[in-house]
Order: structure tokens, then C-alpha cells, then sequence
């Protein structure tokens, strides 16, 4: 049994149809955002993270038709290679991309801090970064790099 979902993705309205037990992950995936990546499935690394109403979201435990009505980014909505967002630029600058797999998340993740707060302090940012996992930097570049 399957359901039809709208919501804003990435600034254009979209339809999906979606069976209930359906991540949003999944359903994103299945739609070619492969920026949202598949980590950890519960909820614990941040890899899978996106935007929901301005908030971030792990979408792999977040079931599909709770995005209906909302207003739902990924990190494909957010800068590109031509021209990147502020943050990816900053992350690139200070060379705290290594690996790569963790940046859509922290990307969205600094994103959401920053559009509530534009001057936050390291601690804002290192409690607002909590919930995203990185193996390869340390983070210290990312901190400096915010």
C-alpha cells in the first residue's frame, strides 16, 4: 500500500508516492539525491542528514510521509561545483575535505546554525556539529573552517 507525498525539495514542489514503513532516505536516494548518504541507519553519524523545515534531520530513521507538506533540503540544493555554497568554499579552503563522505551532512548541518545564528561561537558550533561523524580530519579544520 502506497501513499502520495508533497513537499518542497530543494526549492521545487514534488510528488512521490511512498509506502508507509518508507525512510526518507530512501525515498530520496531512489530519486538520484546521492548526496544523502547511507552511514550508520540509526541516526547516529549524520551522513544521511538533511534539512526539514530549517531543522536538521536524520533521514534515515525519519519515515517519508512526515516530509509531506514540509519544506525539505539536501545537500544538492545547496551550492554546486560551478558555484559553491559559503560553507563548502570555507571546508575547501581550509582543506578539512578529505574522505568527503560526512560533508553533505556537516554542510547542512552549518547551514541550519548559521541561518539561526550568523556569528555563533565554537561552542555553538562544535555542540551544533554533535551529530555528525568524521573518520578522516579530526574536525579541528572543520571547526576552523566555520
Amino acid at each position: 500500500m502506497t501513499k502520495t507525498i508533497t513537499f518542497t525539495l530543494n526549492g521545487e514542489i514534488r510528488s512521490f508516492s511512498v509506502s508507509a514503513d518508507e525512510k526518507l532516505i530512501d525515498l530520496l536516494r531512489r530519486h538520484d539525491y546521492k548526496g544523502v548518504k547511507w552511514g550508520c541507519g540509526e541516526g547516529s553519524c549524520g551522513a544521511c542528514t538533511v534539512l526539514i523545515d530549517a531543522k536538521t534531520a536524520y533521514s534515515c530513521i525519519t519515515y517519508a510521509f512526515l516530509a509531506d507538506g514540509k519544506d525539505v533540503w539536501t545537500i544538492e540544493g545547496i551550492g554546486s561545483i560551478d558555484s559553491p555554497h559559503p560553507i563548502q568554499k570555507a571546508l575547501i579552503d581550509e582543506g578539512a575535505v578529505q574522505c568527503g563522505f560526512c560533508i553533505p551532512g556537516m554542510v547542512l548541518s552549518a547551514k541550519a546554525l548559521f541561518d539561526k545564528n550568523s556569528t555563533p561561537n565554537k561552542d555553538a558550533i562544535k555542540e551544533y556539529m554533535d551529530g555528525n561523524l568524521c573518520r578522516c580530519t579530526g574536525y579541528e579544520k572543520i571547526y576552523t573552517a566555520l
